[in-house]
């Protein structure tokens, strides 16, 4: 993260509630074009903890502050949409969850806690994502060192590069967000890019890990009466069918919509059905 002012937001405080909102929403727009530069790090990101949570391994995120809680989003919405088991992916928050509503002052600067966190958490097939906008928080760097001790992946993100961050983890994610509207406030631009990168870190780790068919979240747990709806919509669109014929497979597979997607193409029962997922992903049974 830059600590150069904005030359753009000098007079901020002076301008229009318009002129406001345009200054900020200019800086924003810069934010894709520096995420989008780290395409190349963050695809091989993917493939890396792809490679390790396929093998039993699992994902943790590592922040303080504002880039705890982007990481606990990110992780929190994981399972509903597609149906993981929670255990796969970790956030390690400096202050622990109560840090999460409120301010734990002196939390980011507790290297011991950091280390004992990856002691007690982490083994050698684990992935560590550390998240840090200056890329010097002692939390997270703290962290990212112990991890690669256990021989764990460590990935960093960062705006700043030659960070501590950005030379300590094997991959460094460094988009260069450049000054923030308000000096300093990471929460903006560099929080955006966070959020952005996790976004498709995450998603397109799913989808490696085979949790996607072509677009629609197959393994999407349907627990209220939209997603239920979302999940007939899903077996009609992945098993080119009918809505009545959705709705009974759907029935028949109480509510999974991967398995309910094969008795609809194949015209199988839910026990034939799951014979012919073992050990395949969705488009490999309906392809066949």
């Amino acid at each position: 993260m830059s600590q150069d002012r904005l030359d753009a937001s000098l007079d901020i405080d002076r301008r229009s509630t318009l002129e406001i909102v345009r200054i900020i929403q200019q800086q924003d727009a810069l934010v894709a074009q520096a995420v989008a530069a780290e395409a190349e790090r963050i695809a091989h990101a993917v493939d890396e903890i792809a490679n390790r949570m396929a093998h039993g391994g699992r994902m943790f995120y590592v922040g303080a502050g504002t880039s705890g809680r982007i990481a606990m989003l990110d992780a929190a919405e994981l399972p509903p949409t597609f149906g993981i088991d929670p255990s796969l992916v970790r956030v390690l928050m400096a202050g622990g969850e109560r840090a999460y509503f409120a301010a734990a002052e002196g939390a980011e600067d507790d290297e011991e806690a950091a280390i004992a966190a990856v002691e007690k958490e982490v083994i050698a097939d684990d992935a560590v994502v550390g998240i840090a906008a200056s890329g010097t928080t002692p939390y997270t760097v703290a962290a990212i060192r112990k991890a690669n001790m256990i021989g764990a992946l460590t990935v960093g993100i960062t705006s700043q590069p030659g960070s501590p961050l950005a030379q300590d983890a094997d991959i460094a994610i460094v988009p260069k967000t450049g000054p923030e509207v308000i000096m300093g406030s990471s929460r903006m631009k560099s929080g955006t890019a966070q959020k952005m990168i996790l976004n498709t870190i995450s998603t397109a780790v799913m989808i490696r890990l085979g949790h996607v068919y072509s677009n629609l979240m197959i393994d999407m747990p349907a627990t209220n009466e939209k997603l239920r709806n979302r999940a007939v919509r899903m077996v009609e669109l992945a098993a080119e069918v009918a809505r009545p014929i959705a709705v009974q497979a759907l029935r028949d597979a109480e509510g999974n919509v991967k398995l309910a997607a094969v008795i609809a193409r194949k015209k199988v029962s839910a026990g034939k059905a799951r014979k012919l997922l073992e050990g395949r992903n969705l488009r490999e049974v309906l392809e066949a």
